[in-house]
């Protein structure tokens, strides 16, 4: 394995829902570039083995238990990040829900609100509570999805939110500028625990593939 370079000494990087898949393997190679992370999920059992993990690898980490829709978890979130590290350099905005595989105008009100809650709300609502503590030359880095290019198939209103967060990025880069970049990733197919649904579905796995050729996976 490559020497991991040491572009976070000193930095303190947040990363949500990070005990597992994408959100996980940020946070690691964040804290192989020397980040001190906190890393967070719903689950104390899942936020004590991943925190367990990266320490086996000589990272410093932090492990809180969030549900991103708690208010009280995110504001633990933040006050547990301060009083450890005094300091945040790095949000990244992993959290997200697909309730539903219905089409958008079958899909339940509580599932919209759900979607629309963890998806798009909770991450402006972190940041809010984050910002206060941000330094000069931070970063926040919003996790969409392709699908948020083209929103279709049983994914359609998962994929609306992941749209709204183009427009948030570029709302919040003029916002925070010139002190915090903000920045949006939007991966392709990732076969993590939460795109086991699409996995095991035959017809979904189906579509999945063919849109792979076309180079539009969904994630």
């Amino acid at each position: 394995m490559e020497k991991m370079g040491k572009r976070f000494q000193g930095k303190v990087a947040i990363v949500t829902a990070s005990t597992q898949g994408i959100g996980f393997s940020i946070a690691e190679r964040l804290g192989l570039e020397g980040a001190s992370v906190v890393i967070s999920s719903r689950r104390q059992k899942n936020v004590d083995e991943a925190a367990e993990k990266l320490r086996a690898r000589g990272i410093e980490v932090l492990g809180v238990v969030c549900h991103v829709s708690n208010a009280q978890h995110r504001k633990l979130l933040i006050d547990q990040t301060i009083q450890k590290y005094g300091r945040i350099d790095v949000v990244v905005s992993n959290a997200a829900a697909n309730p539903s595989v219905d089409a958008i105008l079958d899909t339940q009100e509580s599932a919209l609100d759900k979607l629309w809650e963890i998806n798009v709300k909770a991450a402006i609502l972190i940041l809010k509570d984050a910002a206060p503590h941000l330094q000069e030359g931070s970063s926040v880095v919003l996790i969409s999805s392709i699908a948020g290019y083209q929103p279709q198939g049983s994914m359609a209103m998962y994929g609306v939110t992941k749209t709204a967060l183009f427009g948030l990025t570029k709302a919040l880069a003029a916002e925070m500028a010139p002190n915090t970049r903000v920045n949006c990733v939007a991966p392709g197919f990732v076969p993590t625990r939460f795109a086991d649904y699409i996995t095991s579905n035959e017809i979904i796995r189906g579509f999945h593939a063919e849109e792979s050729h076309r180079g539009e996976d969904l994630t």
